[in-house]
This record gives structure tokens, sequence and C-alpha cells, in this order.
């Protein structure tokens, strides 16, 4: 843990209701849970998004005023700085990815959290909360996984006692991963699983969205890289069956070779949304999964004081519409077949 705040820098201690916290991607699927639960807790809360008549709807999640959009972009250091002046707390949570056009690795998760930790110290920001990923480590074989570490360290050397959060995949009702999967489901018969054991734990958004707020309040956490998974460990074929299984309908895994789903990400790459890039493969080929050092360490959800929830829970509530008659089908119908 880092030292003692000192100069213009306070304790997290001193932060209560009705501060302002600037929060950088919040109209992203996480950033609407963190800017909701931060909401709840009486914060002043600044959205901070490249568009921000596309966070409009934040501000019915507080009351009036207390919510408000404005236009940065993390490329920009002027719209930077205004967006953390007053702060006194500052959340990034901008990621992408895939890369497109001036949208790359390096410029969003790289330079721009270093920028974004750059004006958050020159405004005297005591607090910063930088969303990073379970992946993330500079010797990876992909480019994504190197930027998020490259992105923890940039920060780190500017906000020594920066609070790091690494979430595995993150699920929930507008997630694009069960999402994707059950979509999938429902339009095609057979259903391709790379080969390989790889390991995901699937954590709830709304659990990572209560870590962020946490973090934010308690300087327990000052200088740590939390490590945030669900209850359960789960291969991409346990996935499927899970998916299939809620959306009651009956699909044949096909294993598909590396080699073979490599040649399928190299031309997916080049859609508008690619469903897999080559560099989303390399990163699926390791496992995803909470460090035996953090469960150690208590750098998790429990350390936190949270009991992840299961997607066992939360699927139901939102797979249902990809079912044969959607939420209408009855509970006891058996899988269908169409």
């Amino acid at each position: 843990m880092a030292g003692p705040l000192i100069g213009k820098e306070r304790a997290k201690s001193d932060l209560t209701a009705g501060a302002l916290i600037t929060v950088f991607g919040g109209s992203g699927f996480l950033g609407n849970h963190v800017v909701q639960a931060l909401g709840r807790r009486g914060y002043r809360i600044r959205v901070a998004v490249r568009q921000p008549h596309t966070a409009l709807y934040l501000k019915t999640s507080g009351g009036v005023g207390q919510i408000e959009p404005v236009q940065a972009n993390i490329r920009d250091d002027a719209s930077v700085a205004a967006a953390v002046a007053g702060a006194s707390a500052v959340i990034n949570l901008v990621g992408i990815l895939f890369e497109s056009g001036k949208q790359s690795f390096d410029s969003v998760q790289v330079e721009g959290a270093a920028r974004v930790a750059r004006a958050a110290k020159a405004a005297g920001v005591p607090v910063f909360i930088q969303m990073s990923s379970l992946g993330a480590d500079a010797n990876s074989a992909s480019d994504y996984s190197v930027s998020k570490a490259a992105g923890e360290a940039a920060v780190r050397a500017i906000y020594p006692q920066a609070v790091i959060l690494r979430p595995s995949v993150v699920f929930g009702p507008d997630d694009d991963f069960f999402n994707r999967f059950a979509g999938l489901a429902r339009i095609m018969p057979v259903l391709p699983l790379i080969e390989g054991a790889t390991r995901l734990q699937p954590v709830y958004v709304k659990d990572v969205a209560e870590a962020v707020v946490r973090a934010v309040e308690n300087d327990t956490f000052d200088g740590k890289v939390m490590e945030l998974g669900g209850p359960a460990v789960l291969t991409m074929r346990a996935i499927w069956e899970q998916v299939l299984r809620v959306i009651r309908r009956k699909r044949i895994l096909l294993p598909v070779p590396r080699f073979i789903a490599r040649l399928q990400a190299l031309v997916l790459q080049f859609l508008p949304t690619p469903p897999l890039t080559p560099d989303q493969l390399r990163a699926l080929c390791v496992d995803n999964v909470v460090s035996e050092e953090a469960i150690a360490e208590g750098r998790t959800l429990q350390g936190f004081g949270i009991v992840p929830t299961s997607t066992d829970v939360i699927l139901p509530s939102y797979l249902t519409r990809f079912r044969k008659r959607g939420q209408f089908e009855p509970g006891a119908e058996p899988l269908a077949q169409d």
C-alpha cells in the first residue's frame, strides 16, 4: 500500500455524500452501473464521454443535477482537464476490445489512461481508480492484454496509490458476451467450440460496480491490484452448455482446431463489429481467472466484502428472449429443436 497522502491530497475517508466524482466511460455497459451505484451513495457524478447526448439517460439515475454528462475525449488534454477539475475522485473505465481507426489499444488504453491520470494529478484529485482486465500481461501474445498492462504501469507511475481493478469477463443484461453466444445459438444449428480448455471466471456487472465504489470510499485498497472474478470457473464448453440450458435449445458443439479459428478470425476482423479477431483469439488461449496470489492476499471481490453473484442466478433474467417463444415460453417446456 502507498504511504500517507500529502499536500493537496486527502484521505478517502474525507469523501462525503455530495462530493464530485468524475467517471470516464460512464455511458458504457459497466459505466452505467458504476454511475448508478455512486448515485445511490449520494455523490455528484460528472460523466465524461465523447458524445454527451448518448449519456443523457443517466441523469434519471439520480436527483436533479446530481448526474451531469460532459464532453471529454481521452485523446485531448484540454477536455480531460476540464472534466477532472474540482473532482474528489476520478474513475477511468474507458477501454476497447478491438482497434478501429484512431481508436487503437495504445491511444486508448495506454496514452489515454496516462492522460487522465496526469490531468487528475495536476488537479489535485486524491483518489484514482483504473479499470483494467484480468488478462493484463506485459508478456502476453495479445496486444489488448499488453496494452492493459502498459496502461496500469502508466497510471501507477503517476498515481502510486491508484487502485487497479482487473475483472474477468463481465456479464449482465446488456453484456456483449452471453448475449452474443445466445444470439448465435438461436440461429445456428452447429456452434463452434475452439479447441483447448481455456477457463474464464465471469463476474456480475453489479458486483464490479460495487467494487469500484468501495475502492473509492476505502483507502484500504490504495496501491493494490484487485482481481475480480465470479464464484465459478468455467470452460468455454461449460459456458456454451449453460447458455443452451437457459435458452432451452439443443445445438451441436463442434470442436474447431485453433488454426481454423485463426483463419476465421482473419476474415471476421474486417467486420464493423467483429465477433472474433486474431488478437482476441490469442487472448482466449490463456486462462482468465483470479490468481492464487490474489486469493491468498485478499485482493478479490471477497476482499471488498462482496459475495460474488453466480451466472446461474442472473442469466435467466435476461437471456429468456432467446428462447423459442421468448419470455412467454412455459417453464416446463422441453428444449426447442428448431
